[in-house]
């Protein structure tokens, strides 16, 4: 077992310190589970029978900061890492549904290790006590099942957050839920209200780009429903249209399954056709449609994300995808200049893999018709681009001085003449030089 659990030297320094101090100091949780799946751990956190202020003895000379005192955590910075070591504890009544009241340190590694959630986390690892595992976590990384520690209800009454944790695991590592967990995630899914949406955000951005991300919101589709109302129209909304099989939802799980994992792309392939239930109406064949779903969609987005507190940045990428997503693209080098100095390179070609996705959930034949003319397109962009297109107005052979010298006054109307330079430059109108610049200008101006 040592073998599959190599410490980095720093931390096993800080352990060594503990134990040479007569206390138990062990790896614990993520890192020791990373490690025995043969990954790499991203964070190295310790659990120690010494108390805090026993802690800060051992290691005099430590940087620590006092990061959760209250609940017997410190945190070391050694040699550029960041190390959170815990006093083993237990934890008292959860009063809230996410925080212990009291937690009490105990002298007992099996102890500590009860209080945690799922048994893959429950495990931790010394030289000299080698891989400490009471709840069965290593046979149940063998069988890739994700089983909470002791009673489900219990576990996830103590803590609601744990519900989007157990999501999360489940997508990032492609385990199953083992039944009874599964069941209590379920039935316990309104506790997820007394979480911050923050924390429950936290968890399923990392879930949402996870390689089984479409198979989880299905299963546990009730408890998406719990945070996002909005969706769960959509799993009771036939599309009937020859483009598609199935409800709203189906279509939008099957897209997902689409291989992007770019958070931007998934989160606007999940709220892409959010608004169809509003937007749904039928002709006299009896074939549905969705006239406006791209706009309504793109304004539920953003309330949305507004709602569950994402940052910005995201949230107008996402609705600007939602957007555009429905119209036209391919076969239209016109059209396609135009979205690349409407959007700009990065958001162009998230476009195009957000209606990938979209297609991929279509009834065939149509993503087989329609990926190849996408992938066409893509490879369009790519070599207008490699060809020195212009679609900034940095890389325009004039600017507001030429403009200025020409007669032009400062202001709105430079600005607006600058914007129609750059439409015409990018779709090809005219040529990128100063000389052609200044002659449309002034056919502008004389227009106006």
């Amino acid at each position: 077992m040592a073998a599959l659990i190599q410490i980095p030297a720093p931390v096993e320094t800080l352990r060594s310190q503990l134990q040479a101090a007569g206390h138990c100091a062990v790896v614990v949780g993520g890192c020791v589970r990373d490690s025995l799946m043969g990954q790499t751990p991203h964070d190295w956190d310790m659990a120690t029978s010494a108390t805090p202020e026993e802690m800060k003895t051992a290691l005099a000379g430590v940087r620590l900061l006092e990061t959760g005192l209250r609940h017997g955590t410190l945190t070391a910075l050694t040699e550029g890492m960041q190390v959170e070591i815990t006093t083993f504890r237990q934890d008292g009544d959860y009063k809230d549904g996410r925080h212990p009241e009291a937690v009490r340190f105990t002298p007992s590694l099996e102890e500590d290790l009860a209080r945690r959630d799922f048994t893959i986390n429950a495990m931790a690892y010394s030289p000299q006590l080698g891989l400490v595992d009471c709840f069965g976590g290593q046979e149940d990384l063998k069988n890739r099942v994700l089983r909470c520690v002791g009673e489900p209800r219990r576990r996830f009454s103590e803590d609601a957050l744990r519900i989007a944790r157990a999501m999360r695991f489940a997508a990032v590592l492609g385990f199953s839920v083992e039944e009874d967990t599964a069941r209590a995630m379920l039935e316990l899914k309104e506790n997820l209200s007394q979480v911050a949406v923050e924390r429950i955000w936290q968890e399923w951005r990392r879930l949402l780009c996870a390689p089984h991300a479409a198979e989880v919101l299905g299963k546990f589709a009730p408890i998406v429903f719990q945070v996002i109302p909005e969706l769960e129209p959509c799993a009771a909304c036939v599309q009937h249209n020859p483009h598609h099989f199935g409800t709203v939802w189906e279509h939008t799980l099957k897209a997902l399954e689409y291989p992007q994992t770019e958070l931007p792309i998934r989160l606007a392939v999940l709220l892409h056709d959010v608004a169809k239930p509003r937007c749904f109406s039928m002709d006299e064949k009896g074939v549905g449609h969705f006239y406006g779903h791209a706009a309504q969609s793109s304004q539920m987005a953003d309330e949305i994300c507004r709602r569950l507190r994402m940052d910005n940045a995201l949230r107008e990428r996402v609705t600007v995808l939602i957007r555009y997503h429905d119209g036209p693209i391919v076969d239209n080098e016109t059209l396609v200049r135009r979205r690349l100095r409407q959007l700009g390179e990065e958001a162009f070609f998230q476009l195009l893999a957000v209606q990938q996705a979209d297609t991929w959930g279509l009834a065939e034949p149509y993503p087989s018709q329609r990926l190849p003319l996408l992938k066409e397109t893509e490879e369009q962009a790519r070599q207008i681009l490699r060809e020195g297109a212009c679609f900034s107005m940095k890389q325009l052979a004039i600017s507001g001085r030429e403009l200025l010298a020409a007669g032009f006054a400062p202001g709105p109307e430079m600005g607006r003449v600058l914007r129609r330079l750059l439409e015409a430059v990018s779709e090809g109108e005219i040529d990128n030089n100063l000389e052609d610049l200044l002659n449309f200008a002034q056919q502008i101006r004389i227009k106006e």
